[in-house]
This record gives structure tokens, sequence and C-alpha cells, in this order.
């Protein structure tokens, strides 16, 4: 067994070793830790303040780059934001120019058709209706106002002619195309026939104007003297769930006055 002291040489001969190759690194990190010199600190501070000035710039030259593109995206499109601010302000004040023309146009039209429906005699109302010239939505009625001018002055011809016209034009609503048949089968013609025929087209169930055509197949009934037949008309209309105060009390006054019984008063 080897003595103390030699176990003690060879722990410590490895880090004797060590510190000796490297004897010069070791002494620079242990002055370096000691002691900064002061030039090297105003160095540091100097390469500091350099950076900070570096970053400013790089920030300012950034911001300006970012200016110019915007301005570049403002030169190049910008046009596209004014063209739609021009359509939009041209759509605005065009769909207000139409609207007043329509207005002024629809006021025009009425005051016409007031002034013709002043007229005191039939056949000046007649021929002053059939000077009106409307368009739009206001034909209909125009010719309608203008048919039942022509029956007032006698010209049943011309009436069934301008409610023809109403009837068969596609582009009115349904609701005046319909009206035109109905007024076009009461017109008192010779050929009763049409009219029935006429009459028994308006008068099928869902039909905006069953229950009038339904009273005017009754007046037919009773005047080629068929009493058994106008009663079921008036009948149907008695008991349609629809039918209004005022047709009801005028279509029970002509049943009693068929000889029906005086029916129960309907409260409504």
């Amino acid at each position: 067994m080897r003595p103390t002291r030699f176990r003690q040489v060879e722990f410590c001969a490895p880090i004797a070793a060590f510190i000796r190759a490297n004897h010069a690194a070791l002494l620079f990190i242990a002055q370096a830790s000691r002691y900064v010199p002061a030039k090297t600190l105003q160095n540091y501070t100097t390469l500091g303040s350099r950076v900070s000035d570096t970053d400013s710039f790089i920030n300012e030259v950034t911001e300006e780059v970012r200016r110019e593109k915007l301005f570049g995206y403002l030169r190049r499109y910008g046009w596209i934001g004014v063209a739609a601010v021009l359509l939009l302000v041209g759509g605005a004040a065009w769909n207000e120019y139409r609207n007043a023309q329509e207005r002024a146009t629809a006021q025009a039209t009425g005051d016409a058709i007031m002034a013709a429906l002043d007229e005191a005699d039939p056949a000046a109302r007649a021929a002053a209706m059939a000077q009106i010239e409307a368009d739009g939505a206001a034909v209909a009625v125009t010719l309608l106002l203008q048919a039942s001018t022509q029956e007032e002055a006698g010209d049943n011809a011309g009436a069934l002619a301008t409610l023809n016209r109403v009837a068969v034009n596609p582009d009115v609503p349904e609701m005046y195309r319909e009206l035109a048949a109905l007024k076009m089968a009461m017109l008192p013609v010779d050929d009763i026939n049409t009219r029935r025929i006429q009459l028994d087209a308006l008068a099928q169930p869902g039909e905006p104007f069953r229950l009038l055509a339904l009273e005017q197949l009754a007046y037919l009934s009773l005047t080629e003297g068929d009493i058994d037949a106008g009663l079921g008309f008036l009948r149907q209309i008695e008991e349609d769930a629809g039918v209004t105060r005022g047709l009801r009390e005028r279509v029970q006054s002509l049943m009693v006055a068929l000889g029906e019984p005086m029916p129960d008063p309907v409260s409504q």
C-alpha cells in the first residue's frame, strides 16, 4: 500500500496540468472580471447609441416606404373608388328623377280624368276620356272608365271594344282583365248565349268576381223566363260565406219579389 503523500500527488497532478495548459485564458478571465477600462465602457455606450440611431433610421425608412406604397395604391386604384361613388350618386339621382317623372305623369293623368268626368254631357265625357293617354298601371283603370262613359253615352259597341282591349291584354293585372270580362258580359247586347258563356266562366269557384257573375246569370235566367234557374243562382249567392251585406240584401229582396218567404235577418 502506497503512502498518503503519494496518493495526494497523483490526485493533484491532473489539476496542475490543466492550470498550466490554460493559464493564459484563466488569467484573462480573472482580469476581465475585476476590471473593465473606462474607454471600453464609453465605446460600448457609443455603440449602443449608434445601434439606437440605426433602429430609428430604419423605422423612418420603413414608414416612408409604407407611405409611398399607400400613395402608389391610391394612384393606381383610386379611380375605382371615385367611379363607385359617382355611380352611387348618379344612380340615386336617376332613381329620384324617374320617380318624380312617374309622379308627375300620374298626377297629370288623374287631373285629365277628373276634368273629363266633370263634363255634364255623356257624349262629351266619353270623348274627353277617349283623348286621355295613360301608361303603366293607369292604362287599365283609364280604359275601364272610358268604357263606362261610352256605355252612358249609348255607345255599347265602343264600350265593348274598349273593354276587350283590357280583357285580352296580358300586361294588365288579372283582376282588371276579369273585371273587364264581367263588364263585357253585363253590356246589353243581343247575343245572350255569348254573355252566358262568359258569365259561366267567371262564376267558377275561386274566381274573384264569382258572386257578381252569379247575380248576372240570375238576371239572364229571369229575363228568359226561367224563374227556377234564377232562384238557384240567387240561393248560391245567399249561402256563400264570402257574400257582402249589400249583395245579400239585394239578393234577398229579389227572392222575396219572386215569391220566396222572407229570410231570417243575418247580422254581419
